[in-house]
């Protein structure tokens, strides 16, 4: 039982260790249920593809604050014969464009969506991708949730094929933002910008 003791006692002080270093890093507001996280209906994954912009976006780790530096950008879906969509973002990052590039693979229910050779992301566990809601012509509701290093992260992006949707649309997307417990100050609009993001 002494080996049992010390046992305990090295987890109780793990614990108490962890939960300093936890207080240095904010607390992240937890993710939802996926259940809670509602699914587009009958997906057309061929009428999803193509260019989408970044035009507003929310989360548990986006600061308002942070509105002005957070610029406009990209994602472009390109469905393969799979099935699956290559995804490329194009972002303007330190005067210079960036691309990312990754593999969305479909999951059992159509509109959702994993990555696709995630051990090559270091410390992501899981990733999730939903299209909540789209009419595939103007706008799109996507949630995404990663784990990564034991911290839920999730955040909400709504593209549009165009820079500009309508007041109603953006407000639909702060609803659904709140409903999932976000405030105004983890919603954020990005600036509109023509570099990089219009180059294709």
């Amino acid at each position: 039982t002494m080996s049992i003791g010390l046992l305990w006692l090295g987890f109780t002080l793990l614990g108490a260790l962890h939960t300093q270093a936890q207080s240095s890093t904010p607390r992240l507001l937890r993710a939802p249920p996926l259940s809670r996280i509602p699914l587009q209906p009958n997906f057309q994954a061929d009428q999803f593809q193509g260019k989408w912009y970044a035009v507003g976006v929310a989360g548990n780790a986006i600061k308002k604050e942070e509105q002005d530096q957070f610029k406009m950008y990209t994602s472009n879906y390109e469905l393969k014969e799979d099935g699956s969509y290559n995804v490329t973002s194009i972002l303007l990052r330190d005067e210079r464009c960036d691309y990312w590039i990754r593999t969305f693979v479909p999951s059992s229910r159509p509109g959702q969506f994993t990555l696709g050779n995630i051990r090559s992301f270091p410390g992501i566990r899981s990733y999730t991708v939903r299209v909540v809601n789209t009419d595939y012509n103007q706008f799109a509701i996507v949630y995404f949730k990663k784990v990564q290093r034991k911290q839920g992260y999730f955040k909400i992006t709504l593209y549009g094929r165009t820079k500009e949707l309508t007041p109603e649309v953006r407000e639909n997307f702060i609803t659904f933002a709140k409903s999932l417990g976000l405030t105004d100050d983890h919603i954020i609009f990005p600036v509109p910008i023509d570099r990089c993001i219009d180059a294709q």
